[in-house]
């Protein structure tokens, strides 16, 4: 890798990991496990106790952090571990 995307791929890293911090913050999670699939452009994202949040409670606290970072995913799915 040459300087430039060293430096992407870790602003990239940083970028995730702030998220995964921040999801498992927000639904007071004690684990959470990530999968990135590049092949579909998708990130998974499994949360404890996310199982006790109603549907549209998960997608009022997940939607605005997801504007925020604004990662170049097709899809963040959220599931619960």
């Amino acid at each position: 890798m040459n300087n430039i995307e060293e430096t992407e791929h870790q602003s990239f890293e940083e970028d995730l990991q702030f998220l995964i911090k921040t999801l498992k913050e927000s639904f007071e999670s004690t684990d959470v496990q990530y999968f990135v699939d590049d092949h579909n452009d998708t990130l998974y994202v499994k949360l404890e106790g996310l199982d006790e949040y109603p549907e549209e409670e998960i997608e009022e606290i997940a939607t605005p952090i997801f504007e925020i970072l604004d990662l170049d995913f097709e899809e963040i799915i959220l599931l619960p571990l």
